[in-house]
């Protein structure tokens, strides 16, 4: 086995062609190499690692990833190493979305292990600071001891001086300021909150349409900050393809962003009803035993 190895240039250059040939950019989790290569199969340009789509490939939800069920940033390298990157060929690039806050961990060392596995994109997702609400009591908290988006703005700077392709994400407008502001990201993704649908999806009741206004004010004002900088869409209520279409098509996004939508919920329904096929066989009336 001799893993596919690619480079901040080459992987710009395909997203960059891929924009100039008026074609949406397409990113996808993926917590199982089976996942990935599937994903790689269908077309996707970048599959993300993070422990999110693990743990959601053991029946959790993504956001059970902020609690220490686990050491984020090793799992990911881990599952990275042994289970995605042996199972594709090379035609999708991953991205591994890192914990900027582990206090025991330098990114440096993180980011050369990266490397040296064939992953030259890393993203802040894994997970950020931007998922915790800015008036809640566990924001103060998490921020006093640390924990802070400093952190992700400086690995996503250092992921790019260290020749990677960056990818930033936030929650909220002024957490995507400071992000394209200060780290530059080569693409940046406005999450638009956890995606809704199949057994464990939040649903905020918000619809599509509430979903792409608030990610075209997003990226409106994104714009401004930084015109050549590639966005992407993801989450809240794009939760199918009929759904991404219509951010495609009412928003001025250059691609989108899946992970529940490509991974737990198509999983969730394939096997559920290929399963209850199975169980509800029976043996024929005139069964001699």
């Amino acid at each position: 086995m001799i893993v596919p190895r690619t480079s901040r240039q080459e992987i710009l250059a395909k997203l960059n062609k891929k924009v100039d040939d008026n074609l949406p950019i397409f990113i996808a989790s993926a917590g199982s190499g089976l996942v990935a290569k599937l994903l790689e199969k269908a077309g996707a340009d970048c599959i993300n690692t993070f422990s999110g789509a693990r743990l959601r490939a053991n029946g959790m939800g993504t956001m059970s990833m902020m609690w220490p069920i686990l050491d984020s940033n090793k799992q990911t390298i881990d599952y990275t190493r042994e289970d995605i990157m042996p199972a594709i060929d090379g035609k999708s690039f991953i991205c591994a979305c890192l914990n900027a806050n582990d206090p025991l961990k330098d990114m440096v060392c993180v980011l050369n292990d990266l490397k040296s596995i064939g992953v030259f994109s890393a993203s802040n997702i894994g997970p950020s600071i931007s998922y915790v609400d800015k008036d809640s009591e566990i924001y103060r908290v998490l921020t006093k001891s640390g924990v802070t988006l400093d952190n992700e703005i400086a690995m996503l700077k250092l992921a790019r001086e260290m020749d990677m392709v960056s990818i930033g994400l936030a929650f909220d407008l002024e957490d995507s300021f400071r992000i394209v502001e200060e780290a530059k990201p080569d693409l940046f993704c406005f999450h638009a909150g956890t995606t809704k649908g199949g057994l464990k999806g939040y649903d905020s009741g918000e619809t599509i349409e509430e979903t792409a206004s608030r990610t075209e004010d997003a990226y409106q004002a994104l714009r401004k900050i930084n015109p050549g900088m590639l966005l992407i869409a993801h989450g809240a209520a794009m939760e199918n393809p009929q759904d991404a279409q219509y951010m495609l098509d009412h928003t001025s996004t250059d691609g989108i962003w899946t992970g529940s939508s490509t991974e737990r919920i198509p999983i969730e329904r394939a096997v559920y009803s290929t399963a209850k096929e199975f169980a509800d066989l029976r043996f024929p009336r005139n069964r001699k035993k």
